[in-house]
């Protein structure tokens, strides 16, 4: 026989896993223990829950004793400082994909019984230890009351959030102003304990009322507040009229309601449509014993209970719309756009109008229970949002956190068939001037700051960071325009390509960040065209588009930075400009358009004159050719260490700079001539090479 937890009963201040609740006053816990059958006694497993970064299930099974004494003597507490690490490497392992929608299922079905207990907060285990001085995150769930909805993103999360999620055994019948005192009574401890930190309340769908009425009370306190698919559009749900027929059944028809329960618990709405062949075929992904569970839930809940349940729901949707007036939290919107319970398209664009700080991201393919969702990675979709942050300002350099090895697949997986049409060719320069395949001649250790020519549209930037990433483990920030990390109302709101920009380290160009970067001896990647360069004109080609002033040399000596100068040429064998920045201003609608979407917001250089001061961003109008070649070469390495004299004469600061940028010439004249001599340079040609032989990385090319 194994004893599990038949129900605990938790002041709303303590939090399982949580130092800080440990070093402060002794809470006193609650707990009764019921035994199960054989059959049972798997679902309490030792990765379940835990105390203080300790399992509360001992090796026999049994739930190890809590009381106002802290742990029992079976258990050494361990320094919290050991548990904790400092920062994260690229290509972390986040673990996400590890745990499945199964996860939830097996946990759950015990959970979700009736226990006797009130609200309570919990850590799953395979949150592990976060990193030092991480931010809480205080997950508040969907109206099925399980707090296990993050189960795909505990190991992620776990790693940079100290996370607590909130469990309401289904039958609790506290109304819906008790639930938001006892979050906000969390937060509020929180918030005396470590009042520069921030925040994060994260609620799916009822959750997300839960959430916006917390912050509603509290605009004093730092909070970031993320909503996936929130219920204050229930009134505006197609099962609201179904609400009054489920009053009316008689108790012998209740077997009905677990149809409608995809709303409430969670289950994936790809599962609500599928054929019996796609059954079949998800049941090879850990989804089989989905189905039969969701029929028996009518004989788990009551129909009393749905209908409180319904008429929770509409009671927290009244109160957080009553009040978002007085939200003055940053916000972010997941929303759905096969989301077939409620309208969350149209519920982001309503809430992104009315709180004064929000922002939404639209998931076209995804239905109500996103975050169950194979392919949305929430902390991936928090970093491309530049919200996640340990004070009360985001730091592009302090708070950022490095992409993992799941989110470098997703990205090498989305630019898969870019990478086989162009096939890019890595060289570089060797100390003695030998040129190689491959990024060898860039020193592993930084600071090192790559200078070059910025391609037609950035069609560069995905091959250059990954290929860094892939060959040497090695992430390249991006110092990018101002204007990317801005809202920008015409552009569309699905996760896209500038976005996982920002996952992958883009930070704006500002001498600050360029400090920090150089100062926690990052490789950074600068180009002094900027915007102008990418969006050149008709015939611009491999045209640098510099200013006079040595902008960057100063700083990178500063550092004792290396420089490696690099060219890139290619996309004249990829797209050609039909439509430029000079024909869209000459056409009114297009002027407007260019003109209104630059005219606020940051600006760079605007006490420069001519084609310099030009960075009005546009997308130039282009027909793709059929696929050449990328060519990149990464130039002999130009060390700064040790010149001082740089910082302080002027003149050899600019002689500097002007060597760079004829290095950098000369490389896109040695790749435009040596690409004659590519018998690889056409897309046939590599594709019949390719055929059952070597990736497209190591397609030959001509002889350096």
């Amino acid at each position: 026989m194994a004893s599990i937890i038949k129900s605990c009963w938790v002041s709303p201040y303590f939090s399982l896993n949580s130092d800080f609740y440990r070093h402060r006053s002794r809470v006193r816990v609650r707990v009764r223990v019921r035994s199960l059958g054989a059959e049972e006694s798997a679902v309490v497993s030792s990765d379940s829950i835990r105390v203080n970064g300790v399992s509360l299930v001992g090796k026999n099974g049994s739930l190890i004793d809590v009381g106002n004494e802290g742990l029992t003597s079976n258990i050494k507490e361990k320094k919290s400082e050991e548990n904790f690490s400092n920062k994260l490497e690229p290509l972390w392992d986040d673990g996400y994909g590890t745990q499945t929608v199964k996860d939830y299922h097996d946990f759950g079905w015990e959970m979700i019984k009736p226990d006797g207990g009130p609200p309570r907060w919990f850590c799953p285990v395979a949150c592990g230890c976060p990193l030092k001085d991480s931010p809480v995150l205080l997950f508040l769930p969907g109206l099925y009351g399980l707090g296990y909805g993050l189960v795909l993103h505990h190991k992620a999360l776990g790693k940079v959030f100290e996370v607590r999620c909130l469990h309401i055994p289904f039958n609790d019948r506290m109304p819906f102003e008790g639930l938001v005192k006892l979050v906000e009574e969390t937060v509020r401890l929180e918030h005396a304990s470590s009042p520069n930190k921030t925040i994060y309340l994260v609620g799916d769908s009822f959750g997300g009322c839960l959430a916006l009425a917390v912050a509603a009370r509290n605009p004093t306190i730092d909070l970031v507040v993320i909503l996936a698919n929130p219920a204050t559009s229930i009134e505006r749900s197609q099962i609201q009229p179904l609400v009054p027929i489920l009053e009316a059944l008689p108790d012998e028809l209740h077997a009905a309601v677990p149809y409608l329960l995809s709303f409430i618990t969670g289950v994936p709405s790809k599962l609500e449509t599928l054929t019996p062949a796609q059954v079949l075929a998800e049941l090879s992904r850990n989804l089989a014993a989905l189905p039969p569970r969701i029929s028996a839930l009518s004989d788990t809940i009551p129909k009393g209970t749905f209908i409180w349940k319904m008429k929770l729901l509409k009671s927290g949707a009244a109160y957080a719309n009553s009040r978002l007036h007085a939200v003055k939290a940053e916000v972010l919107i997941l929303a759905s756009g096969k989301d077939e319970l409620l309208p969350s398209g149209d519920e982001a664009r309503r809430l992104s109008s009315s709180l004064q700080n929000c922002e939404y991201f639209y998931f076209k393919d995804n239905g109500h229970a996103i975050l169950l969702e194979d392919g949305v990675n929430l902390l991936t979709v928090i970093k491309g949002a530049c919200k996640y942050r340990r004070s009360g300002k985001h730091d592009f350099v302090k708070d950022f956190l490095p992409p993992s090895m799941s989110e470098f697949k997703q990205a090498f997986e989305d630019n898969r068939w870019f990478r086989i049409a162009t096939s890019p060719v890595m060289l570089s320069t060797l100390e003695d001037g030998k040129i190689v395949r491959g990024l060898s001649g860039v020193p592993n250790e930084g600071p090192v700051l790559l200078v070059g020519y910025h391609v037609l549209l950035g069609m560069e930037l995905a091959p250059l960071v990954l290929e860094f990433l892939r060959e040497k483990k090695i992430l390249v920030r991006g110092v990018a325009h101002p204007k990317l990390f801005e809202q920008k109302p015409f552009q569309s709101h699905e996760f896209q390509f500038l976005d996982m920009l920002k996952v992958f380290g883009a930070t704006p160009v500002t001498a600050s960040n360029l400090f920090k970067l150089f100062k926690n001896n990052s490789h950074v990647l600068l180009y002094p065209g900027g915007a102008r360069e990418a969006f050149h004109r008709k015939g611009e080609e491999y045209k640098l588009f510099w200013p006079d002033q040595p902008e960057f040399v100063r700083m990178a000596a500063r550092f004792g930075a290396t420089i490696i100068p690099f060219g890139v040429v290619g996309e004249d064998d990829l797209a050609e400009i039909v439509l430029d920045y000079n024909d869209m201003m000459a056409i009114p609608v297009l002027n407007d358009l260019i003109r209104r979407t630059n005219g606020e917001g940051t600006k760079l250089r605007t006490e420069m004159d001519g084609e310099i001061a030009n960075q009005d961003l546009h997308v130039p109008g282009v027909l793709p050719k059929i696929p050449g070649r990328l060519y990149f070469l990464f130039g002999k390495p130009i060390q700064t260490q040790g010149k001082e004299v740089i910082l302080k004469d002027k003149e050899t600061s600019k002689e500097l700079y002007l060597h760079i940028k004829s290095e950098v010439e000369e490389s896109m004249t040695y790749l435009i001539k040596k690409r004659e001599e590519d018998p690889y340079r056409g897309i046939f040609e590599r594709t019949i090479y390719a055929v059952g032989s070597d990736p497209v990385d190591r397609i030959p090319t001509f002889e350096a």
